[in-house]
């Protein structure tokens, strides 16, 4: 008699367990994700992102006919356009270092596929452009980079 009480004993958690963690006990039928497709952003601020989203892109198109900008993928690259442009292509292939958003495209795989054909990762798992290690710019170069930014930032008004 014992084991037909702790079988039923049993049986009953598990069926308490199962309709809980469905939500049938409190009734709940909504489903719950990690991530839903917005994030969870309101309607005003995903408008926002996209509209600085077409001002990098209106941005990078000015530069690029100024032949001041060239990117590694074909999203624009903030970190050069906001700084005044750059050429993200001969910083990789110079082997001197790259900006720091070239580099998480390099190691996310989102660029070009001409230069996606030629990277490599190492037995560290470091990425490699035709195997030379990808480095990020020398920290005077990222210094001197955020000096231009915020001088570019303040041009026609103060800072808020």
């Amino acid at each position: 008699m014992t084991k037909f009480k702790l079988l039923a004993l049993s049986l009953t958690m598990w069926t308490v367990g199962y309709w809980c963690g469905h939500g049938a006990w409190t009734g709940a039928t909504s489903q719950l994700t990690a991530q839903d497709g917005a994030a969870g952003l309101s309607e005003e601020t995903t408008g926002k992102i996209k509209a600085a989203h077409e001002s990098l892109k209106a941005a990078m198109d000015a530069l690029q006919q100024d032949g001041k900008y060239e990117g590694i993928s074909d999203t624009p690259n903030a970190y050069l356009i906001l700084a005044g442009g750059g050429n993200a292509m001969e910083d990789l292939q110079s082997g001197q270092g790259v900006d720091p958003e070239s580099f998480a495209a390099l190691y996310s795989k989102a660029v070009k596929p001409e230069i996606l054909d030629s990277l490599t990762t190492d037995d560290q798992g470091r990425v490699l452009y035709n195997d030379q290690l990808v480095r990020l710019y020398s920290r005077t170069r990222l210094e001197k980079m955020a000096a231009e930014r915020t001088k570019l930032s303040l041009v026609g008004g103060e800072s808020k």
